[in-house]
């Protein structure tokens, strides 16, 4: 095949396209070959792949969001081509219109560039998984994490034609410079994406590869060398910044020893533990975003990534050959964000509690803060006060609430020591800090409870969630005691007693699912949970309150409540066959003994547009 005179041959299958980014043109062999491109750019290379015996759509990988990058993706979905996207920043693709409608630009404090987006969604064909492999055009790609030029960013590795090529999107645009420093700007003066930089580009340092292809900039085939100059650059001004200095130390040394079989991952933004089994297994206690360099403004799937970055240091230093479970303490991203990479890359299967495996699965069910955006499958669901084993360790949960109802403390002895995982009920350095936040169903005692449950197993080394371990100090369990008999008094000292008996969120009823998503005319069902604050039977009618023109039946419920109990009552709710909606609102209307209370608890319909979130 010769040289076509809109692009450049890199090699016999490989060829660049200079448009507002470099498109980049895998050509399969054959009459009618198969065609990858990565990145997509204006969509002016459409007129030129019959040059390269191009004629039928192929499919096209986003390294990530930005506009000179995606801008022309609508013609590209519309002349049928495939079109793939990272996942952490799906949504910058598909539902990108609601970022133009809710992200603030008024009184705004956050100079991210996630506005740098498409003007108006596209559909796509799917979203490529961190570290997974894809075959196209008969070509092997292995989708890598790089953070740095946008959060959600992926690379591209691939063999072709004897080489080891990286496709790398805008992580480096030439040997010791960045095609954007303001992009690296995360949040408000920060310098979150320079210190991602320096670790993305790092990894792919370390994977061999003998061609760097960038969005922007020229070819590079001397990697380590245009890595080593951007690196020394980017950490004298880490260094001046005074950001992320222990970045180095971090990246050589992750893991600090608690015990010889015990690790603490210094790293992760909640902490994560690793216990070791002398067969070469490991398991995490809880793992949500391992090494942390810094939040990016807004709380959006592309602004939160987990990615496993020090696996490779944990299976090399420590003899680690399989990352067997991982338990979480509870439910909050910052604790299972990577569960489910850990579950797609290494396998690991995760371990829940009961008393939370549905808040994991079912994660727009419940109205609660801190939950990740997709479901996570669990496993294997541990009661809870037995002992449950893992290779040579027994391990025993127990209820912990306080931080959030849905949380446990996990019990074990490992090197002679009694260890208990305790996420985050208690903050600080000194671990005697109330941790408690109301709309994760607090209730007034759980402090006094908690407090007597440390004292019955009285460990030697407690685990905390922010705080690394925390060895025993004597008085310790007396002052936790006292503390959480101090918090209970102030409690019932503030609060009617009919309040304390429903919970201190102050909400007589919760609806479940929270969120639910319904096809136009559809009927789904809502479950109506409604707490009794009174000591004696109490008669409950509920009233399901929609939009106008829904069907809801029953039109009216009764139930009776168990003294200091609750009841479920379930409604039938449908929404006209035009209904278009986002989170349509939907509340129970609640009356005890005749006495009406009014709208306890609301749920969110979204109809035909499946948004979830």
């Amino acid at each position: 095949m010769s040289d076509a005179d809109h692009f450049t041959r890199l090699s016999e299958h490989l060829y660049r396209f200079e448009g507002i980014c470099n498109v980049y043109v895998v050509v399969g062999d054959g009459p009618e070959p198969q065609v990858v491109l990565i990145d997509f750019g204006g969509g002016d290379v459409l007129d030129y792949l019959p040059e390269l015996g191009v004629t039928q759509p192929g499919d096209i990988l986003m390294t990530h969001h930005h506009r000179d990058q995606a801008q022309g993706l609508p013609r590209a979905a519309a002349e049928g081509w495939r079109i793939w996207v990272p996942r952490q920043e799906q949504e910058l693709f598909t539902e990108v219109d609601r970022l133009w409608q809710e992200r603030n630009v008024i009184y705004s404090y956050n100079p991210r560039q996630d506005r740098f987006s498409l003007l108006y969604s596209v559909p796509i064909t799917g979203v490529l998984d961190d570290y997974h492999r894809y075959s196209m055009a008969g070509q092997t790609f292995t989708a890598v994490p790089t953070p740095g030029h946008t959060p959600g960013s992926l690379s591209y590795l691939a063999e072709i034609d004897g080489q080891r090529v990286v496709f790398s999107g805008d992580l480096i645009a030439a040997p010791g410079k960045l095609w954007s420093l303001a992009a690296t700007q995360w949040t408000y003066n920060g310098a979150e994406g320079i210190a991602a930089t320096i670790l993305s580009v790092l990894d792919l340092k370390e994977r061999g590869v003998d061609l760097l292809l960038p969005s922007h900039g020229a070819p590079m085939d001397d990697l380590p060398a245009a890595i080593d100059l951007l690196v020394e650059r980017l950490w004298e001004l880490l260094q001046y910044r005074q950001d992320n200095r222990r970045l180095f130390q971090w990246r050589e040394n992750p893991f600090v020893e608690v015990t010889p079989h015990l690790l603490f991952n210094q790293t992760s933004v909640a902490n994560s533990y690793v216990l070791l089994s002398e067969s070469g297994k490991a398991l995490f206690l809880d793992f949500g975003f391992d090494f942390f360099v810094g939040y990016t403004a807004g709380t959006d799937r592309a602004g939160r990534r987990p990615w496993l970055y020090n696996l490779p240091v944990l299976k090399e230093r420590y003899g680690v050959h399989s990352v067997d479970v991982a338990i979480p303490t509870h439910f909050h991203d910052d604790h299972v964000a990577g569960l489910n990479l850990l579950r797609q890359v290494e396998g690991t299967q995760v371990w829940a509690a009961e008393t939370f495996a549905d808040v994991l699965e079912q994660p727009t069910s419940y109205d609660l803060t801190c939950l990740w955006f997709d479901p996570i499958p669990v496993d294997r669901r541990l009661p809870l006060e037995q002992p449950i084993c893992w290779e040579e360790y027994e391990l025993t949960l127990y209820h912990l609430p306080g931080h959030t109802y849905y949380a446990v403390a996990v019990s074990f002895e490992v090197d002679g020591k009694r260890v208990l995982a305790a996420g985050d009920q208690y903050q600080g350095s000194d671990g005697l800090k109330w941790n408690y936040v109301y709309h994760n169903r607090f209730n007034v005692d759980d402090y006094r409870i908690s407090a007597a449950l440390y004292a019955r197993l009285s460990p030697e080394i407690i685990l905390t969630g922010h705080w690394g371990a925390l060895r025993m100090p004597p008085d310790y369990f007396q002052k936790l005691e006292e503390s959480g008999v101090l918090l209970e008094r102030l409690h019932r000292e503030l609060l009617p007693e009919e309040v304390i008996n429903v919970g201190v969120e102050e909400f007589a009823a919760r609806i479940r699912p929270y969120q639910l998503s319904l096809k136009s005319g559809e009927t789904g069902l809502l479950t109506v949970e409604i707490r009794n604050p009174a000591d004696h039977v109490t008669d409950a009618e509920v009233t399901l309150v929609g939009p106008e023109r829904w069907q809801i039946s029953p039109a009216l419920a009764r139930v009776p409540l168990p003294a200091l109990g609750a009841a479920q009552v379930h409604f039938q709710i449908t929404p006209p066959a035009d209904a278009r909606l986002r989170r349509a609102r939907v509340a129970a209307d609640i009356s005890l003994n005749g006495r009406r209370i009014g709208q306890q608890a609301e749920a969110l319909i979204h109809v035909e547009n499946g948004y979830r979130g």
